[in-house]
């Protein structure tokens, strides 16, 4: 539970850089939605501490419920979802690098050094996310 308090803050931060991006279109309903957004974050934050300071939620529970779900193969879940989003993020960027690339290549020919580079960082991606997996796997 205490961890949903902690990411209240960066929520709230995503939450305000995407109202910011709407104030232009429509200002007083984007600073509608900006409140109320913050005021049930902040809402959700208090009835959290509520709920510890009586009592009523045991943050050692979570701690052994933590504990049980990193022994059922989360680590297993975490390190396939490194691996697929890696992955769709690479597709993405080697589609718009590659077809760049092909465009400078036929119109330069010398550029082919420099549009292999730039393809293979995007497929870089996805080893990144394969080391991430390799890395979860070893904990588990």
């Amino acid at each position: 539970m205490i961890a949903f308090v902690l990411l209240g803050l960066p929520v709230a931060v995503v939450v305000a850089v995407l109202v910011s991006a709407a104030i232009r279109r429509q200002p007083r309903a984007a600073v509608r939605r900006l409140l109320a957004l913050n005021g049930a974050i902040g809402g959700a934050a208090a009835v959290l501490l509520v709920l510890m300071a009586t009592g009523a939620v045991d943050p050692a529970a979570a701690a052994s419920t933590a504990t049980a779900a990193r022994d059922s193969g989360a680590a297993f879940i975490g390190a396939g979802i490194a691996v697929g989003a890696s992955t769709i993020g690479a597709a993405i960027a080697v589609a718009y690098t590659g077809a760049a690339a092909i465009a400078a290549i036929s119109e330069r020919s010398e550029m082919f050094g420099r549009a292999l580079v730039i393809v293979g960082l995007a497929e870089g991606i996805a080893i990144y996310g394969l080391i991430v997996a390799v890395i979860l796997i070893g904990k588990a």
